[in-house]
């Protein structure tokens, strides 16, 4: 009974070592998937991040100026010009009545309303629009000179003022519907000889400057867009606009500048197609020319009247031929771009998004974590295979 009691005694701890083992083995792999998906959430919580942290230009809409996007030069209190300015487009004031320097400056086409229903309620849509901009949602954060940046369409905000040296290229994309607002809290100043540089699609006509008091271009500078300012607008001598120069309550203040009010073009794809012919194969259009000539002939009468009669006379119709060579059927797409860093489109610098390596790691990472439990798991099963041979072999 000894030796029974004795081998049963065994058998129960090896049954005990086998469950302690298992439960230590199951509390590791408990411990292991544990850690791993606390990694693989905060993979997924960095590439969350990715969207929610980092800045967002948003998804803006063109802004509607209604009646007031005739206007090249719009303002509330005068209108003073000096030099030969040139204005292609509306000049308006109210409740102001003072335009002056109209000549030297001229308009080359558009008309002048002062103080009258036109320019009142181009005022009042002036005034809804700038609303409308002041109001958009998301935003990027920007701040001081603007000079050296590219930005692609959304919606950039600065609380105070904001300034222009040098070049600000406005990145269409692609899309000739691409809209940019840029909204400061306080002034604005392009400095002499800066540029707005539109590429890649971008267009004057929906591009919209919000400024919370006034606004100046320096000299020789090159502005794009419609600028909308509170109270006034200033442009330095020889300063160029792809725009509108709209003030609400000041004046707007000018010398031998350019103002042209934009237009928007569509990127659309224009086909033409022809039958394709055999190689050699013309096309010929006959079109007659006719000739005519008169003979007078002069007959006295009785009365001493003269009358004079008329024989036409047709010279034979000539034919000309049209030789024409058809070609294939071809297809030419049309966009509104142009050579980069001239303000009239362009190809060139267009940038991949920051948010592709963070994401790509965020992603890496959430993979590594689940192939550190997999192979972890692999391991556990292998090594209680090669205790229970164990056991086996020893029973």
């Amino acid at each position: 009974m000894s030796e029974l009691t004795h081998l049963s005694n065994r058998a129960i701890a090896a049954q005990s070592l086998r469950t302690t083992r298992d439960d230590y083995s199951d509390h590791r792999v408990r411990r292991l998937s544990d850690h791993a998906a606390k990694v693989a959430l905060t993979g997924l919580g960095a590439l969350a991040l990715t969207f929610v942290a980092m800045p967002n230009a948003g998804a803006s809409t063109s802004i509607d100026l209604a009646s007031a996007s005739s206007y090249a030069v719009l303002a509330g209190s005068t209108v003073t010009n000096t030099g030969a300015s040139v204005i292609a487009g509306d000049i308006g004031l109210a409740p102001g009545t003072a335009v002056t320097g109209f000549p030297p400056g001229s308009q080359s086409s558009g008309v002048t309303n002062v103080a009258d229903a036109a320019a009142q309620t181009a005022k009042s849509d002036l005034t809804a629009a700038y609303l409308v901009a002041a109001a958009q949602a998301p935003f990027v954060t920007v701040a001081g000179d603007l000079g050296g940046q590219t930005l692609v369409a959304g919606v950039y905000r600065s609380t105070s003022s904001l300034s222009l040296t040098g070049t600000l290229t406005l990145n269409g994309g692609g899309n000739a519907d691409a809209v940019f607002i840029l909204q400061a809290g306080s002034t604005f100043v392009g400095a002499s000889g800066s540029h707005v540089v539109l590429e890649n699609g971008a267009q004057a006509c929906h591009v919209f400057w919000q400024v919370g008091s006034s606004a100046t271009l320096g000299t020789t500078s090159q502005f794009s867009g419609s600028l909308m300012a509170l109270t006034s607008i200033t442009l330095d001598t020889g300063a160029r606009v792809s725009g509108r120069m709209l003030a609400q309550n000041g004046a707007v203040t000018l010398d031998d500048n350019v103002i042209s009010v934009p237009a928007c073009t569509s990127a659309v794809a224009v086909t033409t197609s022809t039958s394709p012919v055999s190689p050699g194969s013309t096309t010929s259009t006959s079109r007659p020319a006719t000739s005519t000539t008169s003979t007078s002939t002069t007959t006295p009468s009785l009365a001493g009247v003269t009358t004079t009669s008329v024989a036409p006379r047709v010279v034979p119709t000539t034919t000309s031929t049209l030789t024409t060579t058809t070609a294939p059927t071809t297809t030419t797409t049309v966009i509104p771009t142009g050579p980069p860093a001239t303000g009239f489109g362009g190809t060139a610098g267009s940038s991949r998004s920051p948010r592709a390596p963070l994401i790509l790691g965020s992603l890496s990472l959430a993979a590594l974590s689940g192939a550190m439990a997999l192979t972890h798991r692999r391991r556990v099963r292998r090594a209680r295979g090669g205790e229970g041979a164990d056991e086996s072999a020893q029973s």
